[in-house]
């Protein structure tokens, strides 16, 4: 059976904390559980604990249904403070895994294992996830863009092959306005939605480039000399021009018009402005100069990426990718339809025949109006989670649908559908801003609804 956001439950309350957002939050299908007994406690390894793979531990180790029982990462710094959270939960300590590169197969070998979240660099993520299915440990993996339609076909297949489940852990998906703004378009406040916006528009150029007791220039430099994300990310600007970041901007909007669950991308077509920003970041920077051999990097990646998609029901997306100019942070939502409209970037909104004509109203007392029941039941248990809070729930409902074996509310499909968008505007952008065609990664199954 599938649910989408047209049959979304409309309670106002929950049976218990860990009822499976498949059921009640986010369109997601659902009924794929395997017949086996839920599990009470789960084992949990992580491959990947830099800062975002410790803030997984930390939510990890701090509940009673769920053990970390294995650790993999390269880097000794991250593995020394992945050791301290355990100390100060007084966690038994897992086995870690920090041989190389390829030692997190030894960890996917673990036959108490249950699953694994991945939170290493990019080029990794669908490697991993991959070999894991294989090993048939339930798969959670952090976000990003995917190198090639290959990759993307890849994960939807060894996930058809193995039966093994993919959680993509799009934490925005699970921010309290987003799930708020989901509730009302389910309840029919916006009428039928037309066009949708959201983007990664954050100013990355100093990256992570302090681990607390070491500066490491402030953003000017990356790869060996760098620290944490700034070792490896800074790169993909060099070498790629596309969305590289896209599932934060899109995975929120694209469960509110159903993709791959009645409807699917169609198309997009994407263009790229011209690239200055982390050059002239380089060059002004007291650490840079115009003589930094940084400073002579031609730098691929556009400075604003706008990427359009089309969907088979007729709604149109608009994505934007801007993370080297100087800009405060926003992922840019904006929901439309025949009754309204909102926008995060202003915090406002206007409903028809609900709000005054033609002027925006403070989206605040609508949001409290229509928070979601589970934000509503668990806002406690999410205090000083990352991300505002939404990282808790992204945690729990993973482990809720581990201990169940259930399919996960954005899964491979998702994955790969949303992964997709970074290939295919690349290819878009090389080909003068033509439009691509979006594969159905589904092979049909998205018109059944």
């Amino acid at each position: 059976m599938v649910i989408n956001r047209r049959k979304f439950i409309q309670s106002s309350a929950l049976a218990g904390a860990g009822i499976a957002l498949t059921n009640t939050k986010i369109n997601a299908s659902t009924g794929d559980s395997n017949s086996n007994v839920p599990k009470s406690k789960v084992n949990i390894g992580i491959i990947g604990s830099g800062f975002r793979g410790q803030s997984h531990i930390d939510l990890l180790l701090n509940r009673k249904d769920c053990e970390v029982i294995a650790v993999a990462d390269i880097d000794s710094r991250m593995i020394e403070r992945t050791k301290s959270i355990f100390k100060k939960y007084n966690k038994k300590q897992p086995t870690y895994y920090t041989s190389g590169p390829h030692d997190y197969k030894k960890l996917l070998e673990l036959k108490e294992l249950d699953a694994v979240m991945i939170a290493t660099p990019w080029r990794w993520h669908s490697v991993q996830s991959i070999d894991a299915m294989k090993a048939g440990k339930y798969v959670g993996t952090e976000v990003c863009g995917a190198f090639s339609l290959d990759e993307c076909w890849q994960l939807v297949n060894t996930h058809e092959e193995t039966g093994t489940h993919l959680f993509f852990l799009e934490n925005v998906c699970y921010r309290r306005d987003v799930m708020a703004i989901m509730n009302m378009v389910n309840k029919g406040l916006f009428g039928q939605l037309i066009h949708l916006e959201g983007g990664y528009q954050h100013d990355l150029r100093a990256v992570k480039f302090n681990d607390g007791e070491k500066a490491y220039g402030g953003g000017v430099e990356f790869g060996e000399k760098a620290f944490h994300e700034a070792k490896w990310r800074t790169q993909h600007s060099v070498k790629r021009n596309g969305d590289l970041y896209p599932t934060h901007g899109l995975g929120p909007v694209a469960q509110m018009i159903d993709i791959n669950r009645g409807n699917r991308f169609l198309y997009l077509t994407s263009m790229s402005s011209k690239a200055l920003g982390l050059h002239d970041y380089i060059v002004k920077h007291p650490k840079g100069g115009k003589s930094h051999p940084n400073a002579n990097i031609d730098f691929k990646l556009g400075d604003v990426v706008t990427t359009m998609i089309k969907c088979v029901n007729g709604e149109s997306i608009t994505l934007f990718h801007d993370t080297n100019l100087p800009r405060p942070y926003s992922l840019g939502f904006r929901v439309q339809g025949t009754d309204g409209i909102w926008m995060d970037v202003n915090k406002s909104l206007l409903l028809n025949g609900k709000t005054e004509e033609h002027k925006w109203t403070v989206a605040d007392d609508w949001l409290k109006k229509y928070d979601h029941p589970y934000w509503k039941e668990n806002e406690q248990k999410a205090v000083g989670a990352g991300h505002g809070g939404m990282d808790w729930f992204l945690v729990d409902e993973f482990v809720n649908c581990v201990k169940e074996n259930k399919k996960p509310p954005i899964d491979v499909y998702d994955a790969a559908s949303w992964l997709s968008i970074t290939p295919l505007s690349e290819q878009s952008i090389a080909l003068g801003s033509s439009s691509v065609s979006v594969p159905d990664f589904t092979r049909g199954k998205w018109i059944d609804g």
